[in-house]
């Protein structure tokens, strides 16, 4: 593995499980049924993981506005980082999911946000260690606690008056990374409105892996991205600022590295609208 590599398989997982500087993250979710991934992480998971839940360690409490996943509190995030054993930036974080890295990327994004790079996904998730015959377990570990000081890299964040302000702009790209229904507004399962925020393209962040979840290669990611490689600025959005943050990994496999997160994403846009 590289400085620059941003998943790894699970042989390379197994290999290295061992080493004193590698945390592992478990961070298996269901919006359907909050609970429904740290059941499943009671009854098996990669042994050394630590579980992390969307709601209560990924993001912050919900308010008026802001969308259905705020980000957690920077102080608060860190003390969880620091209390499964991770410290900055020494630690090699491992995070999976069984999403495709639907959950596990919004902990990679949240990492660099706050100035840990060294963080990876596990291609596959827990599904595809299972395949490779890995060693899976109940047993919760006893972290040994680091030390988590974060390093705000506020220039990775929107919000929506910078997202009012500039997205008509014409160096400026907005990217809606719902399925191609929800972004038609033919389809609206969670939201109180259908639709998308006028001048967003659509990428749908399904498109970065396989349905397997096996992340397809760089050059891949690359092609996708193509039309895009000129953009002066590009912002991010989804439901709730969780699976853009897929989309935000494919930019960085491609080559675009400083695309920005509007977390509060179409949640967060609604809101207002509902305001009248």
């Amino acid at each position: 593995m590289t400085d620059t590599d941003l998943i790894v398989s699970p042989q390379w997982l197994y290999e290295h499980r061992h080493d004193p500087q590698l945390a592992i993250a478990d961070c298996r979710f269901s919006l359907a049924e909050p609970e429904q991934g740290q059941e499943q992480y009671r009854d098996s998971h990669i042994p050394g993981a630590h579980y992390l839940h969307l709601n209560r360690d990924l993001s912050g409490p919900v308010q008026k506005h802001g969308g259905r996943h705020p980000l957690p509190d920077p102080m608060e995030f860190a003390k969880k980082m620091a209390a499964i054993g991770i410290s900055s930036p020494e630690t090699l974080v491992v995070a999976y999911d069984d999403s495709r890295f639907a959950f596990a990327a919004r902990l990679w994004w949240l990492l660099r946000y706050l100035g840990h790079d060294r963080i990876v996904l596990l291609d596959g998730g827990f599904q595809g260690w299972k395949s490779a015959s890995y060693p899976v377990t109940d047993e919760v570990p006893k972290p040994t606690p680091g030390s988590f000081t974060p390093q705000l890299r506020s220039d990775r964040l929107v919000d929506i008056e910078t997202v009012r302000t500039r997205k008509d702009r014409p160096e400026v790209v907005l990217v809606d990374s719902r399925d191609s229904d929800r972004y038609r507004g033919e389809r609206e399962p969670i939201d109180p409105i259908a639709g998308h925020i006028p001048g967003a393209v659509n990428y749908p962040w399904k498109q970065v892996s396989d349905d397997r979840g096996i992340a397809k290669s760089y050059t891949e990611q690359q092609q996708r991205w193509k039309e895009l490689e000129n953009a002066e600025e590009i912002m991010v959005y989804c439901g709730s600022g969780v699976t853009a943050c897929v989309n935000l990994l494919s930019m960085e496999m491609a080559g675009i590295p400083n695309a920005k997160l509007y977390a509060g994403s179409w949640s967060d846009w609604c809101s207002y609208l509902i305001e009248g």
